[in-house]
């Protein structure tokens, strides 16, 4: 059963309970009364002999039942953080006939779907659970079960979801999955019981081809050429590229790979923008690979600042389809690039006629109150049909207050040169030296709800004032 995205909204109702996302595999283990045990991946490809080295994990904790357990495969690192680089690795060293016995593997179980003779796919998950937690495990580090919290025992200890969320930051994390208490088990279906708010944003991508490289890459690869299905039509789309995140030997093994792969043309439905095609070697769209982006543009449909993350060899490539152009996330939270540097909080809305993207919506602006920057953007925009023909034609001028009412203030009339070009300015005189601009200020104009927000109470968590 898998999970479907949230859209940028964790589920927050007492009807949910709450699991960390973890980095890994999804992986379904088969344990037979007498311990011993088939491992498959969730494309059906047989995992038991590479991860031998759980074999006697589960020791007599089902009472010589069979059982059939749901969960992820992974590899932790020195902090004990499932990191998904470590498990390329480690799956790189073995299909390679080195040794794994210094990359730990842990499978942690989040689903008990047989038990015995007795089926659970349609007992609630809460029962599911229930059962679960009853299992006493003898040998953590190599199988344990994860943890889940109902939305009451987070309010009985003073916890929201969010807070939980912060949690799985801070641990290292991928997110969060939200499964409704009385879900049942769909096998092999994307169900909207379960939702997935990762504080990544990362894409399943088919390589479709490659640039040459440049530099220390002459004679590897330069970048990936990337496509995905379209959930719609079928269609295979180009979804952009991907240059950054390779390791030499991400490198050196992809472009063996690829070299057999190669085809005479492109294979997408529709052809590809020029500048795209430039110098590129085609390959059939056969290898499934991961990405961590930013962005996936709705008018283009690509991928932006995107880094590679490894080969996905437990998916499908018939899988791999296209992100949702038109979901939006309160917590776009991208590490940079080799920093571990984590990117403000943002989130996608559309306002009228323009798409825009609002950061640090928790941000307090009034301390004595309360109020959240969020929570001023929306008063504004429930006000604005009130507002707005009270500020119409009328330049503004704003105190800006970027750390709240209580903070630092500063004044500003002239619209800063990196103002969106649709918000509308009208040039007047200056009446002073200050403005910075010689003998004229550029003043905005709050003509419409799109400007009200980007511009009032977005970018500079402004209070604005009109010029009578």
């Amino acid at each position: 059963m898998l999970a479907s995205p949230d859209g940028g909204r964790l589920p927050d109702s007492p009807d949910y309970a709450y699991e960390f996302k973890y980095d890994g595999y999804r992986s379904v283990m088969r344990a037979a009364g007498d311990g011993m045990f088939a491992l498959t991946s969730r494309n059906g490809n047989d995992l038991t002999e590479e991860f031998a080295v759980l074999a006697g994990g589960l020791g007599d904790a089902m009472g010589g039942r069979a059982a059939v357990l749901d969960g992820e495969l992974v590899v932790l690192n020195e902090a004990g953080q499932p990191e998904f680089g470590l498990m390329q690795e480690r799956r790189g060293r073995y299909q390679q006939g080195l040794s794994v016995a210094d990359w730990p593997v842990r499978f942690l179980v989040f689903d008990l779907l047989l038990l015995g003779d007795t089926r659970l796919l349609d007992e609630p998950y809460e029962r599911r659970r229930e059962l679960l937690e009853g299992v006493v495990l003898p040998d953590p580090e190599r199988i344990a079960v994860v943890p889940a919290f109902t939305h009451p025992a987070l309010a009985a200890d003073g916890l929201t979801p969010t807070d939980l969320l912060d949690r799985a930051k801070v641990a290292g994390y991928e997110g969060l999955i939200a499964k409704r208490r009385a879900s049942r088990y769909h096998p092999g279906q994307r169900s909207l019981e379960w939702r997935k708010h990762p504080l990544i944003q990362t894409q399943e991508v088919l390589i479709c081809g490659w640039r040459p490289g440049k530099g220390r890459r002459t004679g590897t690869l330069g970048a990936l050429l990337l496509g995905a299905y379209d959930t719609t039509s079928g269609d295979l789309l180009y979804v952009g590229d991907v240059g950054t995140g390779f390791s030499e030997r991400d490198l050196r093994s992809l472009h063996a790979r690829l070299a057999s792969l190669e085809r005479p043309t492109w294979p997408f439905t529709t052809a590809p923008a020029r500048e795209d095609v430039r110098h590129a070697v085609w390959v059939e769209p056969v290898l499934v690979g991961e990405v961590v982006y930013r962005q996936f543009t709705r008018t283009d449909r690509r991928l932006r600042h995107a880094a590679w993350r490894g080969l996905r060899e437990d998916r499908e490539p018939t899988e791999v389809t296209a992100p949702d152009p038109t979901l939006g996330r309160p917590l776009d939270q991208v590490a940079e690039e080799g920093t571990g540097v984590v990117a403000e909080q943002r989130v996608t809305v559309q306002v009228g006629e323009r798409r825009l993207v609002l950061t640090n919506l928790d941000k307090t602006l009034y301390p004595d109150d309360g109020f959240s920057k969020g929570e001023v953007i929306n008063y504004y925009s429930r006000i604005a049909l009130v507002l707005l023909p009270h500020l119409a034609g009328r330049p503004v001028t704003f105190i800006r207050f970027p750390n709240g009412v209580a903070g630092e203030q500063f004044f500003e009339k002239n619209v800063p040169r990196h103002a969106p070009d649709w918000v509308h300015t009208v040039r007047l005189p200056s009446s002073g030296s200050r403005s910075g601009r010689g003998d004229h200020i550029d003043y905005v104009l709050i003509d419409d709800l799109p400007t009200s927000v980007i511009w009032g109470f977005l970018m500079f968590s402004l209070v604005g004032r009109a010029c009578w």
